[in-house]
């Protein structure tokens, strides 16, 4: 009988098929042995090769019940986050901390503003000159919306915006939920170091970057180094961010070296760097206003 033989190497094993005139065998490294029969004198195709060939690399994806913002975030809180990211004139980089910081504290001081500032810093090793602030809405959405029509209606807002204008070369911002497996961003006291390390992950992986992350964060707590998980609901999809703090870089390479060390960590990385598709490392200062310092 005529046969031919092809091979294909995987990350855990190599499947092996032999296609006979009537019989269609699949074998794994393993010993597995997947056989399916074809019908009589149908002879086995190029383009039946293909489409076996493509079924390999094909990623399955679950049917799920609910949207992954459901699955993933805290259930007993209903905070929203905002995170800014400014890119600010190099010479007016002092100006605009100092003008931040004025309207931050007003804005904590009015109780009539559903919304804090949790953290805010200037980009140390990444994109220069660049401010960064992470704002939490207690109340989500209507929080959100409640807070932009006061602001809209208030004078001395409006004219902080235009004056800040006069500071900025571009300005992004994304909306943010919270992984109900990290800790919930809190003041603590300084100096500290913080990397902000951005994930854009592959579409339709955010729930296994959760499953995953919830079982490994536990290697990555013992020193307080863990301040806060988010992931993207209005901007940039499919965004992850996680907020750590250090008190120096080299005690950043000493924790990071340190998770290696326990079992559990390695299998983590292993199993989430495939579901990226870039990654992005911030290092940064927190100004002087900062809750988190």
């Amino acid at each position: 009988m005529f046969e031919r033989q092809t091979t294909v190497s995987l990350c855990r094993g190599t499947w092996r098929r032999t296609v006979g005139l009537s019989r269609l065998q699949d074998t794994f490294c393993t010993g597995v042995l997947l056989s399916c029969t074809k019908p009589a004198g149908k002879r086995f195709s190029e383009s039946s090769d293909k489409g076996w060939f493509r079924s390999l690399f094909m990623h399955k994806v679950d049917a799920r019940k609910d949207a992954h913002s459901n699955l993933l975030s805290k259930k007993e809180t209903s905070n929203l986050y905002k995170i800014q990211f400014h890119s600010v004139k190099p010479e007016c980089l002092d100006a605009y901390n100092n003008l931040e910081a004025e309207v931050q504290n007003r804005l904590h001081q009015d109780q009539d503003f559903p919304c804090e500032v949790v953290g805010s810093w200037n980009t140390w090793y990444g994109e220069q000159d660049q401010a960064v602030h992470l704002w939490r809405y207690r109340g989500g959405y209507p929080a959100l919306t409640e807070c932009l029509q006061k602001l809209r209606a208030n004078k001395e807002y409006l004219e902080f915006r235009k004056e800040r204008a006069k500071m900025l070369v571009s300005r992004r911002n994304q909306l943010l939920l919270e992984f109900s497996f990290w800790n919930e961003p809190l003041p603590r006291k300084g100096p500290n170091l913080y990397e902000l390390r951005t994930y854009k992950l592959k579409p339709g992986t955010m729930i296994e970057w959760g499953n995953r992350w919830a079982r490994a964060i536990k290697h990555r707590q013992e020193n307080d180094e863990a301040v806060g998980g988010f992931f993207s609901q209005i901007g940039d999809l499919y965004v992850v961010h996680h907020l750590w703090a250090y008190e120096s870089l080299e005690s950043r390479q000493e924790t990071r070296n340190s998770a290696w060390q326990k079992a559990g960590w390695d299998v983590n990385v292993h199993y989430t760097v495939p579901l990226v598709n870039s990654m992005e490392s911030r290092l940064m200062i927190p100004t002087k206003s900062s809750p988190l310092q």
